[in-house]
């Protein structure tokens, strides 16, 4: 069994002009000790399927259907005490703009303390001596006396740091980290990286990492989830989806990233821009922007399917049997 198992998860936003399909149908796992990147466009599902599997859904949205297990407890639909005791102890979260996580009336010190005393059984001193080594641990020097200081008296990169080490409070066994990079300069996106591999080395945590960045992805994932529209388009091993890609919008993705090495007057680019929740087509969702696309394609979603290599799997009928390779029947 995985460390968490995501089976069939629909999330949807109840409006006035009709339900809005935000996650579609998505299904994955992570092993403990594994870095699965989760990457796409703007409004694409992903920070929503996060949310979604730590129990922080703003309302009106809500799981339709689906089934989220952790350590093979199904923890969706479980009362928000209960949910909030498993997001302390055992799921933490970092999210793209820490001045959302951090209280600007409370010290660092403060902050740290309450969530390790709500989660461990420690007194203050002890708590405040964790919280000492938690700050050593993700690179603040001087910690005993940066303890006592405000969030605004930190730097963005520091500040990020402080947020890592608020989700370290309780040693979670799963980090959602939301876009944790890219509000910070290079450098500090360096910096927080081997920061969070060190974590899955040392600590064995399991990290779901969200971004649009594929050089993020590149440093950090063992596997790699593409998602449009709501839906995962392919997974697999990161070698083979960045290498290898095999949906259509993924071959996009990695066309339209430089090569320092090659000189283009104009990169690549996919035509078009991904559809409002209101207006998902049919079909493939991708099909109105993919030059590969036959009539199937407008009018029958396809399911994951085997790309031929291990472990890769895309949701495209071009690796169906009944059209053949070239996506055209032939």
């Amino acid at each position: 069994m995985s460390l968490l198992d995501v089976e069939h998860l629909r999330v949807e936003f109840p409006t006035r002009h009709g339900v809005l399909v935000a996650v579609d149908d998505v299904s994955f796992s992570i092993d403990e000790g594994e870095v699965l990147g989760v990457v796409g466009e703007s409004g694409a599902g992903k920070s929503i399927t996060g949310l979604a599997i730590i129990g922080l859904l703003e309302r009106p949205g809500r799981i339709a259907r689906g089934t989220i297990r952790f350590e093979a407890q199904k923890i969706n639909g479980l009362p928000k005490e209960a949910m909030r005791r498993i997001r302390g102890a055992k799921i933490g979260a970092i999210f793209q703009d820490p001045l959302t996580s951090l209280n600007p009336l409370y010290t660092i010190g403060r902050q740290l303390v309450e969530t390790i005393t709500t989660h461990n059984d420690l007194t203050l001193s002890q708590a405040r001596g964790r919280a000492i080594d938690l700050l050593n641990e993700v690179g603040i020097s001087a910690a005993d006396r940066r303890i006592d200081s405000y969030p605004h008296e930190f730097s963005g990169g520091m500040r990020q740091r402080v947020v890592v080490a608020l989700a370290l409070c309780a040693n979670p066994r799963l980090i959602i980290a939301d876009e944790p990079t890219t509000a910070l300069d290079v450098s500090i996106q360096a910096q927080i990286i081997a920061l969070l591999k060190r974590l899955c080395r040392d600590h064995r945590t399991a990290i779901i990492l969200i971004t649009h960045d594929m050089g993020v992805i590149a440093e950090m994932a063992d596997r790699v989830a593409v998602m449009y529209a709501g839906r995962f388009t392919e997974i697999g091993p990161l070698r083979d989806v960045i290498k290898s890609p095999k949906h259509p919008y993924t071959v996009g993705l990695m066309n339209s990233i430089p090569i320092i090495s090659h000189e283009i007057e104009e990169l690549p680019h996919i035509n078009g821009s991904m559809p409002r929740l209101h207006e998902i087509p049919p079909g493939c969702a991708f099909n109105p922007r993919c030059s590969r696309a036959v009539e199937r394609c407008r009018v029958e979603r396809p399911d994951f399917m085997p790309t031929g290599n291990p472990g890769q799997m895309a949701s495209c009928w071009v690796f169906d049997k009944e059209i053949g390779n070239d996506g055209n029947g032939r």
